[in-house]
C-alpha cells in the first residue's frame, strides 16, 4: 500500500447469518478491493441489500470481516481494521476516520456544541477553540447561535442531520464515511453540505459517500463504486 493510498481494501468477505430466519447465511462481499486515495470522493452505488452502508461498517470497524484487509494509514503505520483490537479501532475513529450516519445519536441534555466539538476534544485540542470550530459550522449549516445550548433531540429531522454533518466534519478526520449526507435536507442547505464535501476533497480529505440522489452524486463524485449482490 503506497504513501498517496488512504485506504485498501482486500479480498473482503462478508456474510450474515440470519439466526431469526434459522441461521441462514448471506453473503454480501466476496472478494471486494477497493482503494482509495487522497481527495478523491468515492460514491457507492447499487441497489438495496448490495451492501453500501455494510461497507462503511466494516471500514469504520462497527462490523468485523470475513476475510480480507481494510488496511488504512493511521499515524503514519498501515493498520489492518480487519485485525485490529477495539483499543486500537477507537484511536483510528478519533484521528484516521470520520463518520457521518443517517442518524444522530444524541445524548438528552448534552448541548448541541458540545456535541459537534466533541471530537475535537477527544483529540485534546483546547476547548475554546474546539467550540469555535463547532460554532463555526453549525452557523453555515443554518444552525443558530440560540440552539446551541439546547440538546438536538428535539429538533427537526433536518436540524438533526445537519448537526451530525457539522460534528462528522469537525475533527478533519483523512478519511471520511458519509452514509446518504443530504437525504433529509432542503435544497440550500444540500448545497452547503455539498460545498463541505467538495472542500474537503481539495484539502485531501479521501471521502466515500453514499448518495441517492444523483444529482448531488454528481455534483462532487470523483468516481464511483458499483455494488452488486455476489453469485
Amino acid at each position: 500500500m503506497t504513501i498517496s493510498k488512504l485506504l485498501a481494501i482486500t479480498n473482503l468477505c462478508k456474510t450474515f447469518r440470519l439466526h431469526i430466519q434459522g441461521g441462514v447465511e448471506i453473503a454480501v462481499f466476496n472478494g471486494l478491493e477497493l482503494t482509495l486515495a487522497r481527495g478523491e470522493v468515492l460514491a457507492v452505488t447499487g441497489p438495496s441489500g448490495t451492501g453500501k452502508s455494510s461497507l462503511l461498517k466494516l471500514i469504520y470497524g462497527t462490523y468485523r470481516a470475513g476475510a480480507g484487509r481494510i488496511e488504512v494509514v493511521h499515524r503514519g503505520s498501515v493498520i489492518d481494521i480487519a485485525t485490529a483490537t477495539p483499543r486500537l479501532i477507537g484511536d483510528i475513529r478519533r484521528h484516521t476516520i470520520g463518520s457521518v450516519t443517517q442518524f444522530l445519536r444524541a445524548i438528552p441534555g448534552v448541548p448541541t456544541l458540545d456535541i459537534v466539538a466533541e471530537p475535537l476534544l477527544e483529540r485534546g485540542e483546547d476547548a475554546a477553540k474546539a467550540k469555535a470550530r463547532a460554532g463555526g459550522l453549525l452557523e453555515r449549516l443554518a444552525i443558530p447561535p440560540r440552539l446551541w445550548h439546547l440538546s438536538p433531540v428535539t429538533f427537526s429531522g433536518g436540524e438533526q442531520q445537519r448537526v451530525n454533518i457539522a460534528r462528522g466534519f469537525a475533527a478533519r478526520a483523512p478519511i471520511l464515511l458519509l452514509d446518504e449526507p443530504t437525504a433529509s435536507l432542503d435544497p440550500a442547505n444540500r448545497e452547503r453540505v455539498l460545498a463541505m464535501i467538495a472542500e474537503a476533497s481539495a484539502a485531501g480529505t479521501a471521502i466515500i459517500g453514499i448518495f441517492h440522489d444523483a444529482a448531488a452524486r454528481n455534483q462532487v463524485a470523483t468516481r464511483t463504486l458499483a455494488l452488486t449482490s455476489p453469485p
